[in-house]
């Protein structure tokens, strides 16, 4: 008997956190290296840099003012509304908290020695990899509770009557029916159809939205390093760049005003419930009911405006709580706390770099691995979700439309492996399938997905062991399809699972030295819970 669903096509919503890489005027994907097991891009590269963003504003503030023609910026926006290059590393507001107060109250709570946060320049930004905890150990919190500093993401206010109208151009996805009190995935392109970045946006009211973007992408500025001409543009200067002679629209930076924080897995109703009571976590046009998958809840407490959206980065149960700056110190503390006292943990990024792939069918992109400027998103799980074709114009559709009627036939799909394989050449039967954009090692794969590798390492083999999850793009979809055009996934009740090798390439993409074996799968590591009922985790 076979089975038929409808395998790795299937769309799914999530906001990233990302980078946008540039390389004088031609953005590359960046090279991944290994920091303390990680799978991380590389921050210091001759031939391009990552940029960051952060809270604590250790740079000048850009006014929106002229910029003259003369300038190479000049160029793409007339008026500058991003800020200008940072010249020291920058923190976000809890990153003091993170070692002041958090280290010694882990240390305390499991017994653990004190020691310092394994950190990274995430571009130009201090960023946790992992805390005195490892990154395994963060990675599985998640199947509890999971908190996250994503503090350095961005929020841009845009508002006026001519919003919806600028959005549509700017953006991929379409806002004219966008409800207010809903939250919607979409991409900022160029013009040849690449990605820029993707994001959330919330509708605030008819005539206001908050955009949700990257770290880094709040820069627009012009800097010489090795040589090199630097150029970044950041995302409120893209948009506001389409704004037409007498329209009526605004936008500013407001992430200064507001400290993200990320609740995610089973137990986070139970938590914010606990911190802030069940009225946050509610229909806010039903009361009765719990609030909707992309959906997201305006509160006000103690007399500050709270913002709490379900859209769950990780694929789990979870929310993203934008707190107040004045409210940040102790309502991070409570939750930080009462995630410890659930089993959770302060997870860093490279947890969360591991959850972002280890839910559903396929992993979530991210920006500057899955997603870059130099290539379009055609066929990536959530490209129908955050692309609206049918509109009339947007930056970027006439490329895809074009690349579109031409053909495409690339696939992003999970893998599944015996150590961490970025960055490696995707092969099988001596032919190159494609090339991997992320992998890490993870604590949540099963004896069973384990063994499938059909590995040698111990490591990999025992009950307890682990071995690595990524992802990798693909020339063509590795599945067959049944009459309809879906994916078979699984026969005789069980997954397909695609075998191949993982080899390191020269400079002409010849593989050379030893193969890390694993397999291709549409199985996914563990249930996309994200928008199942609220009901199965309420009374958790």
């Amino acid at each position: 008997m076979v089975h038929i669903r409808s395998g790795c096509s299937a769309v799914r919503v999530a906001y990233l956190n990302g980078v946008q890489v540039v390389a004088g005027s031609n953005p590359v994907i960046p090279t991944i290296t290994l920091i303390g097991g990680l799978a991380c891009r590389s921050f210091f590269v001759f031939r391009f840099r990552v940029y960051g963003h952060g809270k604590k504003r250790l740079y000048k503030k850009a006014t929106s003012r002229d910029v003259e023609k003369k300038n190479n910026l000049g160029d793409f926006v007339m008026k500058k509304y991003g800020f200008d290059f940072p010249k020291n590393i920058r923190k976000t507001f809890l990153t003091d908290l993170e070692e002041t107060w958090y280290l010694p109250y882990l240390a305390k709570n499991k017994g653990l020695a004190m020691g310092s946060i394994k950190r990274s320049n995430f571009g130009e930004y201090e960023m946790a990899v992992h805390y005195l905890t490892s990154v395994l150990e963060e990675a599985a919190a998640v199947n509890k509770v999971a908190v996250y500093n994503i503090d350095h993401m961005g929020q841009i206010r845009i508002w006026g009557k001519d919003a919806v109208a600028l959005l549509n151009r700017s953006l991929g996805a379409s806002f004219s029916d966008m409800k207010i009190g809903s939250c919607k995935y979409t991409l900022l392109l160029n013009e040849n159809g690449g990605v820029q970045d993707d994001m959330i946006v919330m509708r605030i009211k008819e005539d206001e939205f908050i955009a949700v973007v990257n770290a880094g992408h709040d820069i627009t500025d012009e800097i010489s390093r090795d040589g090199e001409t630097i150029r970044m543009i950041a995302d409120i200067d893209r948009i506001m760049a389409q704004k037409r002679d007498g329209e009526e629209v605004e936008a500013e930076d407001i992430s200064e005003d507001l400290v993200k924080v990320d609740v995610q897995g089973p137990l986070s109703y139970r938590l914010i419930k606990e911190v802030y009571s069940d009225k946050v976590l509610r229909n806010r046009n039903n009361p009765e009911k719990n609030m909707n998958f992309f959906s997201f809840n305006e509160v006000e407490l103690d007399s500050h405006t709270y913002y709490f959206s379900r859209t769950g980065y990780t694929n789990r149960w979870g929310w993203e709580i934008y707190i107040p700056k004045a409210k940040a110190e102790g309502d991070f503390k409570k939750i930080v706390s009462k995630a410890l006292d659930l089993g959770g943990l302060l997870v860093g990024l490279g947890g969360r770099d591991e959850n972002r792939m280890s839910a559903g069918a396929f992993g979530l992109p991210l920006m500057g691995a899955e997603y870059d400027p130099e290539h379009n998103p055609i066929n990536a799980p959530l490209f129908e979700a955050a692309v609206d074709l049918s509109k009339d114009e947007f930056i970027g559709k006439k490329a895809l439309v074009k690349e579109i009627e031409k053909g495409v036939s690339k696939s992003l799909n999970i893998i599944i492996s015996e150590g961490i394989v970025s960055g490696r050449g995707v092969y099988r039967d001596g032919k190159r399938l494609g090339k991997v954009t992320s992998s890490i090692n993870s604590p949540n794969l099963s004896q069973d997905q384990r063994l499938a590798i059909g590995s040698k390492r111990k490591n990999v083999n025992d009950p307890a062991g682990t071995a690595a999850i990524g992802l990798a793009w693909l020339y063509e979809n590795p599945f067959e399809q049944d009459s309809e055009g879906k994916d078979i996934t699984i026969y005789d009740g069980n997954p397909i699972r695609i075998p191949v090798q993982f080899f390191r390439e020269d400079s002409d993409q010849q593989p050379n030295g030893s193969p890390v074996l694993g397999y291709i799968t549409c199985e996914g590591v563990s249930v996309a819970t994200a928008p199942k009922a609220l009901k199965n985790i309420e009374k958790l």
